[in-house]
């Protein structure tokens, strides 16, 4: 299976040159300020494209996924739309969650340790490909606070892809993390689109699987 990978596209999807594959994977940010317009628009640039399947997952700015989920979760008809939950494509096990640790009160925000733990505790033990819209603590998760890099990720999500070991784990959100790790047999990608100033440059990443 083909995979692509976009990530932190924030509402200029449009300007993303996507190639090919069997499935599009998005995982989160989908948008700018979080409306339901923008992931009307969305939607309809994601029915567009040749991907037979495309899976959605939210991230921090998608506003309208955590304060409108009903209404929004019906807009989003042209992918797998998962929030806790998952698909099974072509015998693969995929699993997509959209929390990450509290920063600046942005939406799909947890407090680090047991709220963030209770959401990757959910998370089946035979997933195949795991799709969050963060990083897990220390892989391609760092940010520059004045001449030191952070790691930012989250820990207890680190603990959990440690202990399940799923072949694929695609996440965003730190947009200077873009790009692949792999270690003890997962391969991690951060697909963000954007770079750290915001402007859709990078890449979508392409693996098979």
């Amino acid at each position: 299976m083909k995979i692509v990978c976009i990530s932190d596209t924030h509402g200029m999807h449009r300007q993303v040159s996507v190639p090919g594959g069997d499935l599009l994977i998005h995982a989160g940010d989908c948008l700018g300020v979080g409306s339901l317009e923008e992931l009307e628009d969305l939607n309809e640039w994601l029915g567009s494209l040749p991907h037979r399947h495309k899976i959605l997952v939210a991230g921090n700015h998608d506003w309208c996924l955590q304060d409108e989920p009903d209404e929004a979760q019906k807009l989003v008809t042209a992918a797998a739309y998962l929030r806790d939950s998952g698909v099974m494509i072509n015998g693969l096990r995929f699993w997509g969650s959209p929390w990450t640790p509290v920063f600046h009160d942005w939406a799909f925000n947890l407090k680090r340790g047991q709220p963030l733990a209770e959401r990757w505790a959910l998370i089946p033990a035979e997933t195949d490909v795991l799709i969050t819209h963060g990083p897990p603590a220390g892989i391609l998760d760092g940010v520059m606070t004045g001449i030191h890099e952070q790691s930012v990720g989250c820990e207890e999500l680190r603990k959990a892809v440690d202990h399940l070991q799923p072949r694929l784990h695609v996440f965003g959100h730190i947009h200077e993390g873009h790009g692949q790790h792999e270690q003890d047999g997962t391969l991690f990608v951060n697909a963000s689109t954007c770079l750290a100033s915001f402007k859709p440059l990078n890449p979508p990443v392409v693996i098979e699987i």
